[in-house]
């Protein structure tokens, strides 16, 4: 056990994470050069493309030290982004020490604290590593103060380090094996073992993903999960290569996999404890709890005889992704689809992308809402995620809606377009200081119903790329909701319907309605688009039709014969009215989702 060290690597987004996982795994001799590619934990290509971590990965590094002695060095990548911050919470209460990141350019960034707080919350042992210093732009020296200044680190600690070019790599790997304790735990004690993460393989079932925290697991042994007692029996247990390495046993202070003939991911739960059935352990780990969903959108299909594909490629995501929930819904515009729940936009993101990709799917997501809570007359709480579910205002007492605590760092020279745009959002300032002479970080207390549609994107805009954003859910909160309808025609479009904050559904239906005069093709009728609270319309605009010139043939003669064609054509059009069914197209519900006004 003294040879094993069990590490995670932590960053704000877009410091090297990956970039650094590459060049230990070259370091260590894992795979060969000819076998190598960039990013080679990262086993999706949305993750590829987009430069980012969705699943976390663990490999094991066996590394022959300074002192001749052979190491194994258990590395966890963990995901980035705020969206997944349970997930990073539990790789790290999987290790006894952090390796974190800080990029030579960008400096100490929002998640880069963010990250670093929940790995002194696991009590881990941190290496600070100054990334990317074959840059420019690279300042160690200031990045050195923010390390002493913003993080309480000891600057003269850090490991200085190109992941890219490979410089400094042996000295991360050294600063690993001498500074990073090794792990603790008896192996003749009862089996407590922690599930820190598990993927679906189509011919083994569930592979888990566990971290051996006391006792022995060897393949034959009945285990229990302690959150919902379900019990298996182990076929198989190893550690992680760049694939699976069938082992004897896992004991005390080995991070590994087991394979049990778990049938869906969400059997197992991250963050559960895993035990025997004989022998159980005292108690479970600290720190589980459900993955709860927090924006809500419903998915339909383009076609609707693509329903029975849709349904089946949610069950074979689901399997590989166990926070995403869903259920049966159904829209008047849309036909049949799926009312699913999503940790976070990014991850509403990636669940769209590969329901397109992997499954070949042409899909269509309604407006991206959060979870309202409702007062009504009798008293009774009722919560509520679909705006088709939203009942009659006049039952309704009150209205709640979830806060979050932002908090953004930003370079000074942007606080005023900052402030603007969190006030802009309903946002309270509740606190800002300086954290060197030109950085700041600003705390908010905003809504989550105005961050989840394109509060990101606006900041990386007014802010040149250098602002940096983190956040959690604090409480709900009395606001004043109204549900706003899209009428085509004056017909209701259930799927455009969006409950939003009073103040702002006029600008919300304007936009709403301007966004989809672009999409809707023109039709040889009139097309009226307007936005409506109840009976009231509060936004218009109008689709002007197509016009064939009936007149043409009228050269001459009297003006009675003009005007009888017009007559004609005019009833022709308003009976086509009647008949005519207006086409929205995909396109039309995306203007809406993606881009909130300017």
């Amino acid at each position: 056990m003294q040879n094993i060290r069990n590490f995670s690597i932590i960053a704000h987004i877009d410091h090297g994470k990956s970039t650094l996982s590459d060049r230990l795994i070259q370091a260590t001799g894992v795979v060969s050069d000819r076998d190598f590619k960039d990013q080679i934990l990262d086993t999706m290509d949305i993750e590829r493309e987009r430069g980012i971590t969705i699943k976390s990965q663990t490999i094991c590094l066996p590394y022959v030290a300074d002192d001749g002695q052979t190491y194994h060095l258990n590395l966890i990548d963990t995901p980035g982004h705020v969206d997944f911050t349970y997930e990073v919470t539990r790789a790290l209460a999987s290790c006894e020490g952090a390796v974190l990141l800080i990029d030579a350019s960008q400096g100490v960034e929002a998640q880069t604290l963010a990250n670093m707080y929940l790995a002194l919350e696991e009590d881990l042992e941190i290496i600070p590593i100054i990334n990317k210093i074959d840059l420019p732009s690279a300042d160690v020296d200031r990045i050195k103060v923010q390390i002493k200044e913003d993080l309480g680190l000891d600057p003269e600690s850090a490991i200085l380090a190109s992941a890219k070019e490979g410089i400094g790599i042996e000295d991360v790997l050294e600063g690993i094996v001498k500074r990073l304790p090794p792990p603790s735990g008896d192996p003749e004690s009862a089996l407590q073992a922690l599930i820190f993460d598990s993927h679906y393989d189509p011919f083994r079932g569930t592979i888990v993903y566990l971290r051996i925290f006391q006792g022995k697991m060897k393949p034959g042994d009945t285990i229990k999960f302690m959150s919902n007692s379900a019990t298996y029996r182990v076929e198989e247990v190893g550690l992680f290569q760049l694939h699976r390495v069938p082992q004897k046993e896992l004991s005390a202070g080995q991070v590994g996999y087991m394979i049990a003939g778990i049938k869906t991911v969400s059997d197992t739960r991250c963050g559960d404890t895993v035990t025997l059935r004989n022998r159980p352990c005292g108690k479970a780990m600290p720190g589980f709890k459900e993955a709860k969903p927090v924006v809500f959108s419903s998915i339909y299909p383009v076609a609707s005889d693509e329903y029975e594909d849709l349904a089946a490629g949610l069950e074979k995501l689901k399997l590989n992704d166990a926070s995403l929930v869903y259920e049966k819904d159904s829209s008047v515009a849309l036909g049949f689809g799926f009312r699913c729940g999503f940790l976070g936009l990014l991850h509403l993101e990636v669940v769209q992308e590969r329901l397109e990709r992997e499954y070949d799917l042409s899909i269509i997501l309604t407006a991206p809402s959060v979870q309202h809570r409702l007062i009504m007359q009798d008293n009774v709480s009722l919560t509520i995620d679909n705006p088709s579910l939203y009942p009659d205002p006049m039952t309704i007492l009150g209205t709640l809606e979830p806060y979050i605590k932002a908090s953004i760092i930003v370079p000074d020279r942007y606080m005023g377009a900052v402030m603007k745009l969190c006030l802009e959002r309903r946002g309270v300032n509740k606190n800002y200081q300086y954290l060197t002479s030109n950085r700041m970080e600003m705390i908010f207390e905003l809504p989550l119903s105005e961050v989840i549609f394109d509060f990101y994107d606006k900041l990386k805009s007014i802010t040149q790329g250098y602002g940096s954003f983190d956040y959690e859910l604090i409480e709900y909160r009395e606001t004043t909701l109204v549900k706003m309808d899209i009428l085509i025609n004056g017909e209701r479009v259930d799927a455009l319907s969006q409950i939003v904050h009073q103040d702002r559904a006029v600008e919300r239906a304007r936009h709403a309605c301007e966004a989809l005069k672009e999409e809707i093709p023109r039709q040889m009728y009139k097309i009226a688009i307007q936005g409506a609270i109840g009976s009231k319309i509060i936004a218009r605009t109008t689709i002007s039709p197509f016009r064939k010139d009936v007149t043409a043939k009228c050269y001459g003669g009297d003006i009675t014969r003009k005007r009888k064609l017009l007559e004609k054509q005019k009833k022709g059009k308003k009976r086509m009215k009647m008949v005519g069914k207006v086409m929205i197209p995909q396109t039309a519900f995306l203007s809406v989702l993606k881009t909130d006004t300017d």
